[in-house]
């Protein structure tokens, strides 16, 4: 796409210092990259704890990657503590120490 825009001289020269670039297209596109692969990151780290990942060794027999499982996301499991059953021993406890 072609786009005609004004930049920050300075801005340019910093840029066109910090990176290997040989015109200021190349350091415009290398700065677009960068933005679209933080918000990338950042998307990854918003599944922070939020995925188990089965990362077990592939089977002996299985030499094909693409055919076998090496790296499969599942929904979390549901924590132990969850279970309203254990929640009544833990309150008449508490009620206990607090006489």
């Amino acid at each position: 796409m072609r786009t005609n825009i004004d930049i920050d001289d300075t801005l340019m020269e910093a840029a066109m210092r910090a990176g290997p670039f040989s015109t200021k297209r190349e350091a415009v596109e290398a700065g677009l990259q960068l933005l679209a692969r933080k918000a990338a990151y950042r998307d990854i780290l918003a599944l922070r704890g939020k995925l188990q990942w089965d990362d077990s060794p592939l089977s002996a027999g299985a030499t094909d990657i693409s055919s076998s499982t090496a790296l499969t996301a599942h929904s979390p499991a549901p924590p132990p503590y969850a279970h309203s059953a254990s929640a009544a021993p833990k309150a008449t406890a508490k009620k206990a120490r607090s006489k």
